[in-house]
């Protein structure tokens, strides 16, 4: 797939979120450091997630392990620094495969586009650590059912 890969990838936790098509959509977290992770070597902060939503939104992600995504899922970026918060969202595209050649720290990869509308709102008026409910970043968090609902407001979806 042509678009952007992101390097050094952290993994992702799921939430049930609404249906779609008669499918349970999956709601998931998936955690950018913009001090050690970048988009094809640019940072990934705010504003080149954002930047890249309106002019290449189509993304490689890398993955620690397969999760159960399926195409139509969300993935909801939390940014690490320099505050802690959910600023983009991107529609998964389809299931989540293994990487070639093989790469033994991020052996999958799934395939996802930022959405920029819903991007936008979120830089505009993010989500923090707090109304997620997140004590603590993990590998694999679950979006709460409280937290997802702010997310999709937030994001006007």
């Amino acid at each position: 797939m042509a678009g952007t890969m992101l390097s050094t990838a952290r993994s992702v936790a799921w939430a049930a979120g609404a249906t779609a098509t008669g499918e349970a959509v999956q709601d998931w977290i998936y955690i950018l450091n913009p001090n050690k992770d970048t988009f094809d070597g640019e940072p990934s902060d705010k504003d080149t997630v954002r930047r890249l939503a309106h002019k290449d939104p189509e993304l490689e992600l890398w993955l620690s392990r397969r999760n159960r995504m399926n195409p139509g899922d969300r993935l909801w970026f939390f940014f690490t620094s320099p505050e802690s918060e959910v600023a983009a969202v991107a529609d998964v595209i389809g299931e989540p495969y293994e990487a070639v050649p093989a790469d033994t720290r991020f052996p999958y990869r799934v395939d996802a586009t930022l959405l920029p509308g819903p991007t936008d709102a979120l830089y505009s008026n993010p989500v923090g650590r707090d109304d997620l409910g997140l004590a603590q970043v993990r590998s694999v968090q679950k979006v709460k059912p409280g937290a997802l609902k702010i997310l999709l407001a937030r994001a006007g979806l």
